[in-house]
């Protein structure tokens, strides 16, 4: 039988998990790949630290907006319909960047970031939230535990390879940048997500996510005390890793270690595909057993672990104990734990969802994380100038225990 046969042969439900895979993977890695773009093209053409980081502001603010608002779009026309506008509006951003350069002034370049960062956030929304419908198709006539099993799984694996391919796409960026020049490299993602859209549209029948009745915008905001206590404790993890990850870091290497920006960007970039590899291959470290739900104990046991790495690289730093060993093993140690609390963090939303609100609350709990990481990204940049990468690892081990905390009452 060809591999042709074999993926027709597979039940419906595995088929259209494989397409909105492959749909999340190859946005993934144009999204990976605009950001080093990005980077890397407006620092050549002068722009400072501080003001290319602006040009990310809104990409983290509108993803806060559109996993809140996009969960509520999802649960009244379906997933599908969330997805391909989000795939509509990537290829929209990439159009906007790939006017010359004297076109690119600050404003319209945040103004294209905003898009990318909404259309993102809709890809995502969409991608996960389908995971809890397809599943349950896969498994609709056997036991609890299986289809929470079958679930697990799928959602690891779409997270982990997302991270992985971002990772992928930071390197993709740099490559086609060096060979095809910025506006001709955006255009051929452009042209790729086309593509992709155009292939998702025919062959993406089923319609998932839609609710049998119209939801009010003031459901927006989740009545689940289970899931809110999993939205904090999502909105401190994240903050955790980006108060050291995003900016301290980056310049600490830069600055303290003497790194060159290619080494520091490649060094990242590695970090991440591990970070995906990890979090695609959790329900192989840690197994569900026969519950649905992870316990809060077990989770928080995760986060507390988390708390102790940082704890311990703050240490090394302030009292100068091979303070540059320390950043780098304890970074690839963080990522290890990090990868396994989002891992499980992740299935745990799907699961705890209710099948007639997935959107809606999975994208609720995304809006949490947008908020960690925006929180995160701007306490990096001013704790870092005010205390130095220390101070910052201080704060990521308060956020960890935090989530403990919040994950804990679950």
């Amino acid at each position: 039988m060809t591999v042709l046969n074999k993926i027709i042969a597979l039940p419906l439900a595995v088929k259209q998990y494989l397409l909105i895979t492959i749909n999340y993977w190859v946005f993934t890695l144009t999204d990976g790949a605009l950001r080093m773009l990005v980077v890397l093209y407006f620092y050549q053409l002068g722009y400072q630290p501080l003001a290319i980081a602006m040009l990310f502001l809104f990409y983290e603010v509108f993803g806060v907006v559109t996993n809140l608002v996009g969960g509520w779009l999802g649960a009244r026309f379906g997933l599908n319909k969330t997805m391909h506008v989000g795939l509509v509006l990537q290829i929209f951003a990439l159009g906007m960047l790939a006017l010359p350069p004297e076109f690119l002034s600050m404003l319209w370049v945040m103004a294209a970031q905003a898009i990318s960062g909404i259309a993102k956030d809709l890809n995502k929304m969409s991608a996960k939230s389908s995971i809890k419908f397809l599943s349950q198709e896969k498994q609709n006539s056997v036991e609890d535990n299986n289809q929470a099993s079958i679930m697990y799984r799928w959602v690891a694996l779409l997270t982990g390879s997302k991270n992985a391919l971002k990772g992928v796409g930071f390197f993709l960026g740099g490559l086609l940048l060096s060979t095809l020049g910025f506006q001709q490299a955006l255009m051929l993602m452009a042209i790729a997500l086309m593509v992709v859209t155009a292939f998702s549209l025919f062959f993406l029948k089923q319609e998932v996510g839609k609710t049998k009745f119209k939801p009010k915008f003031k459901q927006l905001w989740s009545k689940n005390k289970s899931l809110n206590y999993l939205s904090a404790a999502r909105l401190c993890l994240f903050a955790a890793r980006d108060v050291w990850f995003v900016v301290a870091l980056p310049i600490f290497l830069m600055t303290q270690l003497a790194w060159s920006h290619h080494a520091v960007g490649s060094f990242l970039a590695i970090w991440i595909i591990g970070y995906g590899v990890i979090q695609s291959i959790t329900p192989k470290l840690i197994r569900l057993k026969q519950h649905v739900l992870f316990s809060g104990a077990k989770l928080a046991l995760w986060a507390l672990l988390l708390s102790l790495v940082t704890t311990i690289i703050a240490l090394a730093m302030y009292l100068d104990i091979a303070a540059s060993i320390a950043v780098i093993v304890g970074l690839l140690a963080f990522g290890v734990i990090f990868a396994i609390n989002s891992s499980l963090h992740s299935y745990s939303i799907v699961a705890m969802a209710s099948d007639d609100n997935v959107s809606m609350d999975v994208g609720f709990y995304y809006m949490a994380n947008a908020m960690g990481r925006l929180l995160g990204t701007l306490l990096s940049g001013w704790l870092f100038q005010l205390s130095g990468l220390a101070a910052c690892l201080v704060l990521s081990a308060a956020f960890t225990v935090m989530s403990a905390f919040f994950v804990r009452k679950i």
